[in-house]
């Protein structure tokens, strides 16, 4: 029986600790990016795990990233061309703010 009740309170355990580590994307990232981008798979764009992974380590990585995401481009992806402000009208706000999540992403 104490088997039992410490496999229960293990699976429990993971089980919070799962969904502890899920990471959703702020709204703002939603109503501008998320047509194109998600937290942690490529859709048209790539996912902003691994734009946060191809920075990580660098200090300069959100203000890298929003200059990115204001001009639009390639920024060597092998994708589709990303439309200024991401084609949303994002505003310099909302793009300094994800640009910021996005960088802390990978830790």
């Amino acid at each position: 029986m104490n088997h039992l009740i410490s496999s229960m309170i293990a699976a429990s355990a993971l089980t919070l600790a799962g969904s502890a580590m899920a990471v959703d994307m702020p709204a703002d990232g939603k109503a501008k990016c998320g047509a194109c981008h998600a937290v942690d798979k490529k859709v048209v764009g790539p996912s902003f795990m691994d734009i946060s992974k191809k920075y990580k380590g660098d200090k300069d990585a959100a203000s890298k990233i929003a200059a990115s995401a204001t001009k639009g481009g390639k920024f060597g992806w092998k994708m589709g061309e990303m439309l200024p402000k991401g084609g949303m009208g994002a505003t310099d706000a909302q793009i300094k703010s994800l640009s910021e999540f996005i960088a802390g992403l990978a830790g």
